[in-house]
């Protein structure tokens, strides 16, 4: 699995703060339908592509990262996304996650490898160089 990311961005015990930790753009059970979510969030990392997840339902279940548009995931197994906003604007969605960088793919299939930052206002604060992920807003 290589080095996991830093427990300090999920959160670990039901009911503890979800502020500042990495929420999920959207997830999709399998069989089910397309949830869009705003305060779904990773729980824990269980693989290098597999995360425990705290669904909006307040059940938690363990779901494959895919980096695809929330209307791209498949409805085969649990899978979901997490968004990130690169500095010059450009939507793209997480591949894997590193201890501090992640690797994306971009709608138009351009992939690359950024640091990033936790947060929701992304306007005039993204520094160069460095990708932004929505956090859980409470």
């Amino acid at each position: 699995m290589g080095r996991p990311i830093k427990k300090s961005k999920m959160v670990s015990d039901f009911g503890a703060s979800t502020a500042s930790k990495i929420a999920v753009t959207g997830y999709r059970p399998s069989g089910g339908s397309l949830v869009s979510s705003s305060t779904a969030y990773i729980v824990s990392q269980r693989g290098s592509k597999l995360f425990k997840i705290h669904l909006d339902d307040s059940s938690e279940a363990v779901y494959e990262l895919k980096a695809v548009a929330p209307a791209s995931l498949a409805n085969t197994s649990n899978q979901f996304c997490v968004q990130i906003t690169l500095d010059d604007s450009t939507v793209a969605y997480v591949e894997k996650f590193y201890n501090s960088t992640v690797h994306y793919v971009e709608t138009g299939g351009d992939t690359g490898t950024v640091p990033y930052s936790l947060g929701t206002d992304i306007h005039g604060s993204i520094a160069s160089g460095v990708g932004n992920i929505d956090i859980v807003s409470e």
